[in-house]
């Protein structure tokens, strides 16, 4: 649709809505991949990442690139995006340019870019900052409209969600002044030396009740206190009780009604953009055919103009012959408004496809046959087959948990593996029969099964190829790259993955399947977020903290592993949560989100760097555990709860039950958007600078 909407931003266009250009399609995917390689430039950038471990004990010297080799990739990459700005503002006109805020901001990144990469050179690569990889994250999102909205709607519920903190840092507050009273005062001996750690003073404490606030050193902070006495748990009780289990999921519907309200208010407007570039074209194609012949019925759209149209817009393989078919299915007539937003309508199914055809067999043994093995009791029995082998494998682990891989015998399991694979084979050979090759294909899961099960036996003969057939006693020499057990391993790894072709055959568990992979499929945007999110604190982290985390006996401050407290980021050699380079500063970023021991980074940091680094760590925690997965969670509840309640209603978009059709988000929402009436469309329109209606 936005081939159609473009034409009419710009005066003299007109006649250029039937020369689109055909390879549309390779300046955007240029610009993506020139949006991919800027961002792996920090994986190869000093610090660089190329190392095999991100432990600081036996990690080795990193490769650093020469100085104008990262810098040579990234300023082609710049010259892009300089061309791309170029495009975007020649397209919309120079008063369009100013008003939008992206446009500007782009333009200001990229001459914030280029001089700071001017910078670089003439430093020769040696200064301690480079401000411009903190705005690479903002190229990938300026390239995304969904992105746009996302952020646009955590900007709106910002202030609701800034009461729910304010509250929370209250809740806190409270709390540690009462905890601080109930806690201190008393004697330092050894009984209470564990309970007094927490709350020695107000940061502490301040530190011990936010990470108990997130469960994560949950009974360590209570248990002390309640081995003295046991009313001191229910402080503890009743500051989990308002903070984790209310406050905390106060604010999780807080963003999910905040956020949905906001995004049916952007869906809102892109539908009415989205009909109203759908009723531009109407107006130009309608008043082409006018000018070409007068035509006696009325006005309208010529199918002829519109198929000429659609043959030079890029579509999706799927879509373009649908639609071209339902336009000639009109004839002669000109398509009315009605009609032509119809068509548009088909825009918004991602994938239409049907199944192909069984063959035919003239045989009734054949016939019988085909209907046997495409019923779905056959499916059932390859599950229950695969549930047995899977038991087997259970078993097998169980009675060899306690023996050496040397000294097992892999006979009895080397022949189930062999029967079972060939049942697999078998299978698939049958489903091709009954459905044909191209029918068999045509369903996902048989994709997956049939995928697995040529790789299970070209496993399977190159084991039985090295290691001859299973016998008593079986344990051979290790011949060529794996041994026989790694064989072994490899070849019930992809059965017990297999084993992930019930999913189908189980009505809710696919309901949910089916949800996790369209969020998989239309939460790009969303993902996206959580990318800047992650490469601007991975950034802002490998320049706070690179180097604070030295080994043990290298001039570290921390005590070796032996005289390391219990529970300490030394004792629990945590060397490589570190930000000596961007891949460790990301899964360190992570560890993190899922507040996995969280505190030992709070504490860890806290004595390598200063206790400055606990706001760096608290904001990392704000941003991803709590704003973005429970922004995350509201849209798996959005997602599954219109696959639940509107099951019927997507099955009626495909418009056929042997029919696949996957929707959009902008569908997602399409049932309870408000279709912009005929009047407001025409209105806009009549004020467009670039547009005249000629009626």
């Amino acid at each position: 649709m936005c081939c159609f909407c473009l034409q009419v931003l710009r005066p003299g266009r007109i006649s250029a809505l039937t020369r689109l250009p055909s390879s549309s399609k390779m300046p955007s995917r240029m610009l993506s991949l020139t949006i991919f390689l800027i961002l792996l430039l920090a994986f190869i950038e000093t610090p660089s990442s190329l190392t095999s471990t991100a432990d600081v004990r036996f990690r080795s010297a990193p490769w650093d690139p020469p100085c104008g080799l990262t810098e040579s990739v990234e300023a082609l990459c710049l010259l892009v995006f300089v061309a791309d700005v170029s495009v975007k503002s020649y397209l919309v006109g120079w008063a369009q340019f100013r008003k939008n805020p992206w446009l500007l901001a782009y333009l200001a990144v990229l001459v914030v870019s280029f001089a700071d990469w001017i910078v670089s050179l003439s430093l020769l690569c040696q200064e301690p900052l480079r401000i411009r990889r903190l705005f690479r994250p903002f190229f990938l999102m300026q390239n995304s409209s969904m992105m746009k909205k996302t952020l646009k709607c955590i900007r709106s519920s910002l202030p609701e969600m800034a009461s729910v903190v304010l509250l929370l840092a209250l809740h806190l507050c409270v709390f540690t002044m009462l905890g601080m009273l109930l806690f201190t005062g008393e004697k330092d001996d050894g009984q209470d030396r564990e309970r007094l750690t927490y709350f020695r003073n107000l940061p502490e404490a301040l530190t011990s009740l936010l990470v108990l606030l997130t469960t994560a050193n949950n009974p360590d902070v209570m248990t002390p206190a309640y081995s003295k006495n046991r009313a001191y748990a229910f402080f503890f009780i009743v500051f989990t009780l308002i903070g984790s289990l209310f406050l905390m999921n106060l604010l999780t519907a807080i963003i999910y009604n905040q956020f949905r309200g906001y995004l049916m208010k952007s869906f809102q407007t892109s539908l009415f953009r989205r009909r109203l570039g759908a009723r531009a074209a109407y107006e130009v194609l309608s008043s082409m055919s006018r000018r070409g012949e007068a035509h006696p019925r009325g006005v309208g759209v010529d199918p002829q103009d519109f198929l000429q149209v659609l043959q030079r817009v890029q579509l999706d393989s799927h879509q373009k012959p649908v639609i071209m078919e339902k336009v000639r299915s009109y004839g002669g007539d000109l398509l009315s408004a009605e009609e032509f937003q119809k068509l548009f309508n088909e825009f918004d199914k991602r994938v239409i496809k049907e199944r192909p055809p069984r063959p035919e067999y003239r045989s009734p043994f054949l016939r019988s046959a085909q209907f046997l093995f495409s019923h779905r009791y056959f499916d059932y029995l390859g599950n229950l087959i695969a549930l047995g082998n899977l038991v087997s494998i259970s078993v097998f682990l169980v009675f060899d948990a306690d023996v050496l891989p040397g000294d097992r015998d892999d006979f009895v399991l080397g022949i189930l593996n062999c029967v079972f694979i060939l049942y697999y084979v078998l299978e698939l050979l049958l489903k091709a029969f009954a459905l044909g090759l191209r029918g068999y294909l045509s369903y996902s899961s048989n994709v997956f099964d049939g995928l697995l099960t040529v790789v299970l036996l070209v496993l399977e003969i190159s084991t039985l190829a090295v290691y001859r057939f299973p016998h008593p006693g079986w344990k051979p020499e290790m011949l060529g790259l794996l041994s026989l057990w790694d064989m072994a391993r490899l070849v019930n790894m992809f059965i017990v993955f297999r084993f992930l072709r019930i999913i189908p055959s189980m009505k809710l568990m696919a309901l949910v399947a089916s949800t996790i992979l369209d969020l998989i499929k239309n939460m790009r945007a969303f993902g996206g977020i959580l990318v800047v999110v992650y490469y601007v604190f991975a950034i802002l982290g490998i320049s706070l903290f690179r180097g604070v985390v030295v080994a043990p006996g290298n001039g570290s401050l921390a005590p070796d592993n032996s005289s390391a407290p219990c529970g300490s980021f030394e004792q629990l050699e945590y060397w490589a949560n570190n930000f000596d380079d961007f891949a460790a500063a990301l899964i360190t970023l992570w560890n993190v989100m899922v507040v996995n021991n969280w505190q030992v980074f709070l504490d860890a940091y806290r004595r390598f760097s200063g206790p400055w680094s606990k706001m760096y760590f608290v904001l990392w925690w704000l941003v991803s555990s709590v704003i973005w997965v429970n922004l995350f969670l509201a849209l798996i509840l959005e997602n599954f709860l219109h696959k639940w309640d509107r099951r019927a209603h997507l099955q009626s978009l495909a418009g056929d039950p042997d029919t696949c059709c996957q929707v959009t988000v902008d569908l997602l929402f399409r049932d309870i958007l408000e279709e912009p009436t005929e009047e407001e469309l025409l209105e806009r329109l009549s004020c467009h600078p670039h547009l005249r209606l000629c009626r």
